[in-house]
């Protein structure tokens, strides 16, 4: 009987320690700041105010503080056990030569009207590196906060360089590259200098979830009228559907980019986009006229299901309305954006083009953008009338009262 309830004194302190052991255990694990444990948002315990009759000397400021702090922790995502912010959009572009002024109007567009913080990817010559950061170090300390920028070299391999280089406009053809450049980057937009944003970025991005298992890239239709489009009349080479595309604006999954092997006729097997580009030059170099933009359409031509096509409004030229106005997505619900081509923006064959560009360069941040920006246009584009573009002159103002209307909902404290 002894040897029963020594046995059973010995489990039981066995069973004490065990329980002290795993509760110093879990409590320990709980509290560290080690790297395998999880993560934690941290909110601090409550900073006690003066008590009552206390004269009230710092208490209101602490509290004010303290209450920031919280809503800084409070912004964070917790996903997973740790903790991120919000992703970034990714956008990218390309200058060279004369296009300084140009690019950074399209900049401007983009964050007027972009809600999620943006990361611009600016490739430019290196004479004009410090003139953007100086253009964009100049903006207002609340406009500077809404995106990152980095200013890159124009960079192309170095066999055939000059060829890459003056293929089609001065450097156009380094966002062929993009993949192969920003490796860290998983999908970006891609646009030409000559863009104007008139709505959100994010609503353009949004389009990345619309992707299905195999698409990696999204553009416009280079028209939307066959009778009175260039591909289809005139090409000498492949190209994509039935018009082909323009790829003034692209959305860009450059991680499938990447990893993708792309048919092709010049071999009987996949080729990945590093090993598609040069032998594709140097094939059609003598038969493409619209340069880094027919390489485009030759891609995609064989590989249809990589391509999501968006509205001719996400990309709306003035070939969209020379002619007579052929967009029905932009005639149902306007302009998104703006694509200038053919040096619309300076002269004066297309003076509706050249009005939405000259209120937004000269849009002061801050301004009402009713009354600074969308009025005075409205009334200049009256005037324009005499123009076939002009005669569509409401398709330019309106999608860009709700753009405008974002800019005053970010604008309120």
């Amino acid at each position: 009987m002894r040897r029963y309830i020594r046995a059973l004194l010995l489990c039981t302190v066995f069973a004490v320690f065990s329980g002290f052991y795993i509760y110093s255990a879990l409590f320990h694990a709980d509290v560290s700041a080690g790297q395998n444990g999880p993560k934690r948002i941290y909110v601090p315990a409550r900073i006690p105010g003066p008590k009552k009759g206390d004269p009230d000397k710092t208490g209101s400021q602490i509290s004010r503080r303290h209450n920031r702090y919280i809503m800084r922790q409070r912004s964070q995502l917790e996903v997973g056990g740790q903790t991120r912010t919000p992703p970034h959009m990714h956008l990218a572009v390309v200058a060279c030569g004369e296009r300084l002024e140009e690019t950074i109007t399209m900049l401007k567009s983009a964050v007027l009207f972009s809600i999620k913080r943006l990361q611009l990817h600016i490739f430019a010559e290196d004479h004009l590196h410090a003139r953007f950061m100086e253009a964009l170090e100049s903006w207002p300390a609340f406009i500077r906060s809404r995106f990152n920028y980095t200013v890159y070299p124009i960079h192309f391999p170095n066999e055939n360089a000059a060829e890459w280089k003056k293929l089609f406009k001065p450097c156009a053809s380094q966002r062929l590259f993009l993949p192969l450049i920003l490796k860290d980057v998983e999908s970006l937009v891609y646009v030409d200098c000559d863009i104007l944003f008139l709505q959100p970025v994010d609503r353009l991005w949004d389009f990345l979830s619309r992707f299905d298992s195999a698409q990696l890239t999204a553009m416009a239709p280079e028209h939307e009228e066959p009778r009175i489009a260039w591909y289809n009349r005139f090409a000498r080479h492949p190209f994509y559907g039935r018009t082909g595309v323009n790829s003034g604006v692209m959305l860009m999954n450059l991680t499938r980019m990447r990893n993708v092997f792309f048919k092709n006729d010049m071999t009987s097997v996949g080729l990945k986009w590093e090993e598609l580009l040069m032998p594709l030059l140097q094939k059609y170099k003598l038969n493409i006229t619209w340069g880094d933009q027919d390489l485009l359409n030759i891609i995609f031509h064989y590989n249809p299901e990589f391509l999501l096509e968006f509205p001719c409004q996400w990309n709306y030229r003035p070939d969209h309305c020379i002619y007579g106005s052929n967009c029905a997505s932009a005639e149902e619900n306007g302009i998104y954006i703006l694509h200038g081509n053919r040096g619309v923006y300076h002269d004066h064959k297309q003076p509706a083009f050249r009005l939405v560009y000259q209120a937004i360069r000269k849009y002061s941040f801050g301004a009402d953008p009713v009354a600074s920006l969308l009025a005075p246009l409205e009334k200049q584009l009256l005037k324009t009338t005499h123009t076939y573009c002009g005669k569509a002159h409401a398709l330019f103002t309106k999608a860009l009262v709700h753009g405008l209307a974002a800019i005053n909902r970010k604008a309120r404290p």
